[in-house]
């Protein structure tokens, strides 16, 4: 096959299976699994492919993997997410979620349905692809350190030259791709501190070492003394968003706990945080006389664009509608989509989700309701991205 007929393909399978595929996506919408717990998502996608005569390969957990074309050679590879969260359904669809306090409220179903069509349409033509394609459907994106890592120690990404993925993005209309070289999520950690104390009584609190006011310090002036230590630019912040300690109102507690995220755009400042944090605490922790133990949890680096791998989703956008790319904002959120880009480079997109009437939406909330015209975009995207890449390949 022409380079130029594989994108034609695609469209022309989407657009005669497309209300197939949106079945596709309401059984997954309504049948979400959290991180790791994917069984019957994998299974459903393991027979979907093999309706199609694939043959998909199951990772040791859950998650799967199908090749396409060319057995010999690199592979050109796209990425979607399985995995829900545990955030209670609000949409009142008639597809909503059958699982309770688990619903698809970051649009995976989505990312998954698009990646399970592009294989479907791939199918058709895969005897005359020029290159191998692999699409890597992984699991537990949404937990601390992410599936990522376990794919790739997996072996998903041996004999990978690229890597390709999307995230639905209420916040831009159908039809629109949001692009950025660089930098396009940001890093997220995940900072806990337990003060501890001898306690005492709150009438005497010059006998002991106050734990409420060293907790109430590190609140304060740890945020505030980290934007003194880091350029701005680099839109460092940390944000507690739990804090817990005693149980009564006179009396100075032996222990507390602090919960926080910490995140930055910028992936060398990531790689210095920990010792930098550490450095802070203890100094706003010895005044107080109290001690503490720091668990800091490592997340997932920025998602960093490679520059030519951006430049050919550009026009791969470009080629299915000359006014679908727009310029997309670093978010400030982790995707562990990041760790692929440490070892091949690739490129994440924005995918228009937003219907263009009543209020944007965002991820995380249970009201998420995703606009369904946005797979067939993202499944053209995918499929002129192929086209687009084998071109530049072989010239």
């Amino acid at each position: 096959m022409d380079n130029a007929g594989i994108a034609a393909a695609v469209d022309q399978w989407i657009a005669t299976h497309e209300q197939r595929v949106i079945e596709w996506r309401r059984h997954l919408h309504a049948h979400p699994e959290l991180s790791n717990e994917e069984v019957e998502t994998t299974n459903y996608l393991v027979e979907t492919l093999e309706s199609f005569g694939l043959k998909p390969v199951r990772f040791p957990g859950t998650g799967l993997y199908v090749d396409l074309g060319p057995v010999e050679g690199k592979r050109l590879a796209f990425r979607a997410d399985i995995d829900a969260l545990g955030v209670p359904e609000q949409t009142g669809l008639s597809f909503a979620s059958v699982n309770p306090g688990v619903s698809h409220s970051c649009g995976h179903d989505v990312h998954t349905t698009i990646a399970l069509a592009l294989a479907c349409a791939l199918s058709t033509v895969q005897d005359q692809l020029p290159g191998g394609v692999r699409i890597i459907f992984q699991p537990a994106e949404e937990v601390m350190g992410g599936g990522a890592i376990d794919v790739v120690n997996w072996g998903g990404l041996e004999d990978v030259a690229a890597i390709y993925a999307v995230h639905a993005e209420p916040h831009l209309r159908v039809g629109e791709i949001g692009v950025r070289a660089g930098a396009i999520t940001s890093a997220s950690d995940v900072v806990r501190i337990e003060v501890q104390g001898p306690g005492g009584h709150t009438s005497r609190p010059q006998l002991t070492a106050d734990v409420v006011y060293a907790m109430g310090a590190l609140i304060t002036q740890l945020p505030a003394l980290l934007s003194r230590r880091v350029d701005p630019r680099t839109g460092t912040v940390l944000v507690f968003g739990h804090a817990e300690a005693g149980d009564a109102a006179n009396a100075i507690p032996k222990r507390g706990a602090l919960e926080g995220t910490l995140r930055t755009a910028d992936i060398g400042t990531w790689r210095e945080l920990e010792e930098l944090i550490t450095d802070l605490i203890d100094l706003v922790v010895a005044p107080t006389g109290c001690t503490y133990h720091l668990d800091y949890i490592r997340g997932v680096p920025p998602v960093l664009n490679d520059d030519a791998a951006t430049a050919l989703a550009v026009q791969a956008g470009r080629a299915i509608d000359p006014h679908a790319i727009v310029s997309a904002p670093q978010s400030s959120g982790g995707e562990d989509f990041s760790w692929y880009l440490e070892y091949v480079p690739g490129a994440m997109m924005r995918l228009g989700a937003w219907s263009g009437e009543g209020e944007k939406q965002d991820i995380h909330q249970g009201n998420l309701n995703i606009d369904e015209r946005s797979i067939a975009v993202g499944v053209r995207l995918f499929g002129s991205i192929v086209e687009k890449y084998f071109g530049v390949r072989d010239e």
